[in-house]
């Protein structure tokens, strides 16, 4: 068990969240902010990531509360059914304690101020040709079905399909409760070992994906200037016919301060395409602006993302084994047909849990 001055400094960031959480209630019904509807969104994000921790601390106050009742009765009385029921009382609240400082530690440890918002999802082909692109394709669908089970909304925004199937590049959307808090432990490079369907001799062959996930955050969040973007329109290509080069509805938004580079074209409309457009270079730039103050703890996109390369791997796939392998935890999985339908929540835990316990020893 914690020693008790860091269960006191645990409960004191509960107290705090509390705090917050009154502020947030006030500053909610302000007409101001009601109108003003990115701010209203955001506070209610905010709102959402902090309605677990308060449900913890009264939980915390209500057992703090029997424990005293219980160490009083301990205290005073002198009858012999009284003491065994004090007695009886505080060895019933021993693991509830237990029990509850746990959820208080993953809770407080293991999130942080963007753990409940949406994630930015984007996917890429990497080493291996086709056959890399097909398993970019077998990637998004297994998070397309994993979102599904989590009761969570995946938009497309931006995609780019290969020749033989699959994606060069697929870029979507994921909303939803605590999704970032659970699939920010996809990025990074993931790989797959199998036979491929054309393979004649029956050769295993290796191939890769990135996966970068980024928090989804309202513009007004961090505060973007419109004279800083440059915007670019160009005819889209690809699929979809005569019409699809008739107009220029492709958008390329430039963000200058920071080189960052975002392309839509996957609307006819080139207002669709660079509202897409902008939530991409909202999340990129917000990770990038994190990300460099938080360095020392997180990892920037770049190496979330890493080249593509086979050997830049957090996850590898092997189909001959019908194993998975996580290699961050050196922990492995089977039915590998199973989890890429979506099955991936144990996955997730393994690393969450491995995650919180890390941060404990930083903490």
């Amino acid at each position: 068990m914690l020693e008790d001055k860091s269960v006191a400094t645990l409960i004191q960031k509960l107290e705090e969240m509390g705090k917050r959480q009154s502020e947030l209630e006030t500053l909610i019904q302000d007409p101001q902010v009601i109108s003003n509807l990115p701010r209203y969104r955001s506070i209610l994000v905010e709102l959402g990531g902090l309605k677990h921790p308060v449900a913890l601390l009264r939980e915390w106050r209500e057992l703090v509360s029997r424990e005293a009742g219980a160490k009083s009765i301990l205290a005073q009385e002198t009858d012999e059914d009284m003491l065994a029921l004090g007695r009886e009382e505080l060895s019933a609240l021993e693991p509830k304690r237990l029990s509850l400082l746990h959820q208080i530690k993953e809770t407080l440890v293991g999130d942080d101020k963007d753990s409940n918002r949406g994630a930015i999802v984007e996917i890429r082909a990497g080493v291996g040709g086709d056959e890399a692109a097909l398993f970019a394709g077998d990637l998004f669908r297994m998070y397309q079905r994993y979102a599904e089970r989590q009761g969570w909304k995946v938009e497309p925004l931006e995609g780019s399909s290969s020749d033989a199937g699959g994606f060069k590049e697929v870029i979507f959307s994921v909303s939803g409760e605590g999704v970032f808090r659970k699939l920010r432990y996809e990025s990074g490079g993931h790989r797959v070992q199998r036979v491929p369907e054309t393979e004649a001799q029956g050769r295993i062959h290796t191939s890769a994906a990135t996966v970068a996930v980024l928090p989804e955050v309202e513009e007004v969040e961090i505060n973007i200037n419109p004279s800083d973007i440059k915007m670019d329109t160009y005819r889209a290509g690809g699929p979809g016919g005569q019409n699809v080069n008739k107009t220029s509805s492709a958008v390329r938004l430039t963000y200058e301060p920071l080189g960052i580079i975002v392309q839509c074209q996957d609307e006819s409309s080139q207002h669709k395409n660079r509202a897409k457009a902008m939530r991409v270079l909202a999340a990129r730039i917000y990770e990038k602006i994190t990300s460099e103050q938080k360095a020392a703890r997180d990892k920037s996109r770049k190496s979330q993302i890493g080249s593509g390369d086979r050997s830049e791997r957090i996850r590898t796939y092997n189909f001959p084994q019908d194993r998975v392998t996580d290699h961050r935890i050196n922990e492995s999985f089977h039915n590998i047909e199973s989890i890429l339908d979506g099955n991936i929540e144990p996955l997730i835990q393994k690393m969450r849990e491995h995650d919180v316990a890390q941060r404990l020893k930083e903490l």
